[in-house]
């Protein structure tokens, strides 16, 4: 039953992370938005290495203040526990794995030692081909992993209204590729936090600054165990 309330949940999630436009006015601004992030090389702290959040509107924390998006509570984390990352908020609403594709070359400047892939809610919306889904993530995992870069991986449900074996295929490229690439994996990044109207903005649809703490907590479980043996290099 409670698999059945987050699909109905991630409909809806998925409907705010598109901002209802149609597939080509979404990518349009994604591309000009990422003129803007993360900061620039010469930056004070881009001798860190980083931790960038590949995603959507989730990561971006639509709806609440960029200090309170789960990338930034994870920076807060990492400062308190005296970890040196400089985590980037790479999320861009609207985005697809197509777009979190196009722009990965530039999302992933710098040193970057741990990439967190949170698409696909977008893909889902869509109704797009599971197989192009996968097949974006896939590259995306291949593209870090060749450089060196630690990967985790977060799943992504889809909606109902395109049939039980859409949804199971869907859920299921997200596992596979976690297994195939032996990769961190998250289950479900809105995990505890769905269908919680305490912990969403006013739309219902996206995390807000205590729901955001949540998903933080449930990426940093995927993450805490790759910068362990990182932190001795």
């Amino acid at each position: 039953m409670r698999s059945r309330l987050l699909l109905v949940v991630v409909v809806v999630m998925c409907a705010g992370c598109s901002n209802g436009e149609p597939p080509a006015a979404a990518e349009k601004p994604a591309r000009q938005t990422t003129a803007a992030a993360p900061a620039p090389d010469d930056s004070p702290s881009s001798s860190r290495p980083r931790i960038v959040i590949l995603g959507d509107s989730l990561t971006a924390g639509l709806g609440i203040d960029k200090s309170d998006s789960f990338p930034s509570v994870l920076q807060r984390r990492l400062d308190d526990a005296g970890l040196n990352y400089e985590v980037v908020n790479a999320g861009v609403s609207g985005d697809t794995t197509a777009g979190g594709l196009r722009r990965f070359d530039w999302a992933t400047e710098g040193r970057v030692v741990v990439l967190v892939v949170a698409l696909g809610g977008n893909d889902g919306l869509r109704g797009l081909p599971v197989s192009e889904t996968r097949k974006n993530l896939a590259e995306i995992i291949e593209r870090a992993q060749a450089r060196g870069i630690r990967v985790v991986l977060a799943g992504m449900e889809a909606p109902p209204n395109y049939g039980v074996q859409y949804t199971s295929e869907f859920r299921q490229t997200f596992s596979g590729l976690a297994k195939q690439y032996d990769v961190p994996f998250v289950p479900f990044l809105l995990e505890g936090v769905a269908g919680i109207p305490a912990l969403n903005t006013g739309d219902g649809i996206h995390p807000n600054a205590e729901g955001a703490r949540i998903v933080e907590r449930n990426v940093w479980k995927a993450i805490e165990p790759v910068l362990e043996p990182l932190s001795t290099r």
